[in-house]
């Protein structure tokens, strides 16, 4: 049976979060608002939508919020394009759980430019046979419905997919789902990550190979 690998992008396959806190902290000083990164760090794994929601309320205007989002993420592609932070050993994972079989997919809360980026400055936009996106869903993680959207797209069923995520929230979002996951330690604490209930915890993607991703999924 097919086995499926669901990679999130953010703190997983590109190395984000200074550049996320830069480019959020610059949009609300633009708007007269002040983003300390202990408040930065609760929100990541969020979609922009509720971000915003969080700073300006439920009820900001639509088109502003939308003005608001395109300005923050022009400013953090400004700054990963340059100089792009891979994470160690990304390129060398999706390349060997393709030959071993693996289909591929990415379930990101990221925009779609965002997620297309990554791929293309990792020169693996085509290993990924199904790409879900924040511009994809309605409900942000901890909700399962991108991981249960990437699944459908890739024609696998939820347990038979792994999730490869960096942050509390999306490992419960996996769990939700009814798959199992891997825990990147980064910004979370491993027994955070484990509270939130990832199956085992790596420091770095190298960690990972086909045959330990297979055994959690088939275990």
């Amino acid at each position: 049976m097919t086995r499926a690998v669901i990679f999130d992008v953010d703190g997983v396959l590109v190395d984000s979060y200074d550049a996320h806190f830069r480019s959020w902290r610059d949009v609300l000083a633009e708007n007269g608002l002040v983003l300390d990164e202990a408040r930065f760090a609760q929100t990541f794994g969020r979609t922009s939508r509720e971000i915003i929601a969080s700073f300006w309320g439920d009820d900001v205007d639509v088109a502003r919020a939308r003005a608001i989002d395109d300005r923050k993420e022009a400013l953090y592609r400004d700054l990963v394009r340059d100089a792009f932070p891979a994470m160690a050993g990304a390129v060398e994972l999706i390349d060997a759980l393709r030959a071993a079989g693996f289909v591929l997919g990415v379930g990101s809360s990221a925009p779609p430019a965002n997620v297309e980026l990554t791929l293309s400055c990792l020169g693996r936009s085509s290993a990924f046979a199904a790409i879900v996106t924040g511009r994809d869903v309605t409900r942000g993680k901890p909700d399962p419905q991108v991981f249960l959207l990437a699944a459908e797209r890739l024609g696998v069923e939820p347990g038979r997919c792994v999730v490869i995520e960096d942050a509390p929230a999306g490992i419960r979002a996996a769990s939700a789902a009814g798959m199992a996951s891997v825990a990147l330690l980064g910004t979370a604490p491993a027994d955070t990550l484990a509270e939130a209930g990832a199956r085992t915890t790596v420091g770095a993607l190298h960690e990972l190979s086909p045959a330990i991703l297979a055994r959690l999924i088939d275990g």
